[in-house]
């Protein structure tokens, strides 16, 4: 039986949201609730993330995605559209990679099918280094909140510690072995392109994890691309509203 804690709302076509670095299911919440009255949304934690313990001693994508095509089986989510913030983006591509037209479309969000460049990959490394000198609470208090673009900062406080308390809901190994895993991923771009479902890019134009000019060398690959003008990485958060109406239009129009 999988280890994989999730939550559902509503019924129809199912879509799964799958969360970012730092993050948990229930960044979804609000989500979830607008969607749920035209499609099931079901959102997991991660393992390691959240109540999903981290089964693995080393985790890498390909066997994330493993152990979600197992879940996904167990639960009869048949046909689910896939939809993944940042990292979960890097999840949603290796489990695309692994079921193939078993996925009715998927979705990147804030997210991109490159793998990272030497100058991210030392990034990864300080990050790892960091982590095991200060703990988790220190690094996510210090790395949540400039996911907000800067100037948005001040009007979104109250998101931004919501975004903390869930942040600190992982464990120093999960945060761990996914910074290492996001470090070794491989380019997926092939896959992306491959792929004959519908596919959705949001992106936003100050993201500085996924930098723009970078989203945009996915178009070529991407049915509906969208960018977030003056958004940073956290869309869901500085333009909720609009992001819940562009999923909830790409979703449909898989379904049409």
């Amino acid at each position: 039986m999988s280890s994989i804690h999730f939550f559902e709302k509503g019924k129809g076509q199912p879509v799964i949201l799958i969360h970012g670095f730092c993050e948990i299911s229930e960044m979804w919440s609000e989500f979830a609730d607008a969607l749920s009255s035209n499609f099931r949304v079901i959102c997991p934690d991660l393992p390691g993330c959240g109540k999903s313990p981290l089964t693995l001693s080393q985790n890498n994508l390909e066997e994330v995605s493993i152990q979600l095509e197992d879940w996904i089986e167990e639960e009869n989510i048949q046909d689910p559209i896939v939809i993944g913030h940042s990292l979960g983006g890097y999840v949603t591509l290796a489990l695309l990679e692994l079921m193939g037209s078993k996925l009715k479309a998927i979705g990147l969000f804030h997210s991109t099918a490159f793998a990272d460049d030497e100058e991210k990959k030392g990034m990864r490394d300080r990050t790892v280094i960091f982590l095991k000198k200060h703990g988790l609470d220190t690094f996510v208090t210090s790395f949540v909140p400039p996911l907000i673009s800067e100037h948005k900062r001040d009007d979104f406080q109250a998101e931004i510690a919501v975004a903390i308390a869930q942040a600190k809901q992982s464990t120093l190994e999960g945060l761990i072995a996914y910074t290492k895993a996001m470090r070794d991923r491989k380019d997926r771009l092939e896959v992306l392109k491959n792929f004959s479902g519908p596919k959705l890019m949001i992106a936003g134009t100050l993201d500085g994890a996924v930098k723009i000019d970078a989203s945009r060398k996915h178009k070529l690959a991407i049915s509906d691309y969208h960018e977030l003008e003056g958004v940073g990485h956290l869309g869901m958060i500085e333009q909720k509203d609009t992001c819940i109406e562009i999923l909830r239009g790409f979703c449909g129009r898989v379904i049409e």
